[in-house]
C-alpha cells in the first residue's frame, strides 16, 4: 500500500510524518517562544504553524516521502472527549483537508492524544498494544494523565483513571526552568542539571487512587530558589517528586488492572531518570525520545490503519 501523510500542529510543535505500514519518518520544529515566557497565546501559535507548515513539508519530502499518497490525516483536537478544542490544531487540519480535497484522497481526523499513543507504541515496537487494553501515561507540557486505553476501531479510546489534580508535570518542570532562568521548554535542561546534584534530597508526594497534586512541590521549589539552593539540587528535587508520584500512581493502577502493559507517551516521558525508574519498577514501555515529544508519526499511523480498514 502507498504511504499516507499526517500533520500535527500542537501547542508548541509543528510536525508532519509519512507512514507506509512499516516504515515512516517525522519532521518537526518547536514554535518560537520569547525568552522568559511560559508559552504562547493560541493566536500566535496558530500563526506560527501556518507559516511553518510549508517548510516542514519540504523537509519531510527530503526524507523520502513517497509521491503517490493514498490518504491524509491530522490531529484536530487535544483529546477524544466532548468539548476538547484548541485553535492551533486548525492549522494542520485545514492544510490536510485542503490537500485531500484537491488530490481526491480521503481525510482521517484523530486527537493529539491518540496520536501520542500510536507513535509511542510504534516506536517501542509494540503496535500490538493498539489492539488490546493497556495503561498509558500521557506526560506532556499540559497533560499528566494516567489512561486506561482500549481498542476503538482503528484507533483507541482512553479513560482517565489518574494523574495530577492541578498543574501538570510539564508545567512544573517549565516553571522550575523559568525560576532558574532556563530556556522554554525547560525539560532537557532540567533533566541534565538534575544529574549534577550531590545532595539529591526529595519529597514523597501523596498519591490517592492514582491521583496527586504538584502545587505543593512548586511552592517548595520556589522556596528552595529563594533560599539560594543550587539549581542542580532544585532540579533533582522536582524531578524526584514527579517520578515518585508517577511510580506510585502506576503501582496503584496495576493493583486495579493487574498484568496490563504500561506505555509512556508525551514529551516528559523522554526524561532519563523517569525512564530508568519506570522500566525497573513497573516494566514500563517507552518510545524513543524523538517520538515521545510532540510529533505527527502517530497521526500518520492511525491514518494508515483507517485507510487499510476501508480497502477491499
Amino acid at each position: 500500500m502507498a504511504a499516507v501523510l499526517g500533520l500535527d500542529t500542537s501547542n508548541y510543535t509543528t510536525s508532519a510524518a509519512w507512514f507506509d505500514g512499516s516504515r515512516g519518518d517525522n519532521v518537526g520544529k518547536l514554535l518560537e517562544v520569547p525568552q522568559g515566557s511560559l508559552g504562547l497565546r493560541q493566536s500566535e501559535a496558530l500563526f506560527q504553524h501556518v507559516k511553518r507548515l510549508p517548510e516542514i513539508l519540504a523537509a519531510l519530502k527530503k526524507t523520502g516521502l513517497p509521491c503517490d499518497l493514498s490518504a491524509l490525516g491530522a490531529s484536530t483536537r487535544p483529546r477524544e472527549v466532548e468539548g476538547s478544542y484548541m485553535p492551533c490544531f486548525l492549522a494542520g487540519q485545514s492544510q490536510a483537508q485542503g490537500m485531500a480535497t484537491v488530490l481526491g484522497l480521503p481525510f482521517y481526523p484523530c486527537s493529539h492524544q491518540q496520536g501520542h499513543i500510536a507513535a509511542a507504541a510504534w516506536s517501542a515496537g509494540r503496535m500490538d498494544l493498539l489492539d488490546r487494553p493497556h495503561l498509558v501515561w500521557h506526560l506532556s507540557g499540559g497533560t499528566t494523565e494516567l489512561l486506561y486505553v482500549v481498542p476503538d476501531g482503528v484507533s483507541v479510546r482512553a479513560e482517565c483513571i489518574g494523574g495530577t489534580s492541578d498543574i501538570s508535570a510539564g508545567q512544573l518542570i517549565d516553571r522550575t526552568g523559568k525560576r532558574l532562568g532556563l530556556a522554554f521548554p525547560a525539560g532537557k535542561a532540567v533533566d541534565e542539571l538534575s544529574l549534577q546534584a550531590q545532595k539529591r534530597s526529595s519529597f514523597k508526594v501523596k498519591v490517592n487512587q492514582s491521583t496527586f497534586s504538584f502545587s505543593g512541590i512548586e511552592n517548595k521549589m520556589n522556596a528552595l530558589a529563594e533560599a539560594g539552593e543550587a539549581p542542580a539540587e532544585i532540579c533533582w528535587y522536582v524531578l524526584a517528586a514527579i517520578i515518585g508520584a508517577v511510580e506510585t500512581a502506576t503501582q496503584q493502577a496495576l493493583a486495579r488492572y493487574p498484568d496490563l502493559p504500561v506505555l509512556c507517551a508525551g514529551g516528559v516521558a523522554s526524561n532519563q531518570l523517569l525512564r530508568q525508574r519506570m522500566i525497573q519498577r513497573c516494566g514500563t514501555v517507552f518510545a524513543e525520545p524523538r517520538f515521545s515529544t510532540d510529533n505527527a508519526m502517530g497521526v500518520a499511523i492511525l491514518t494508515w490503519r483507517a485507510l487499510e480498514k476501508e480497502q477491499p
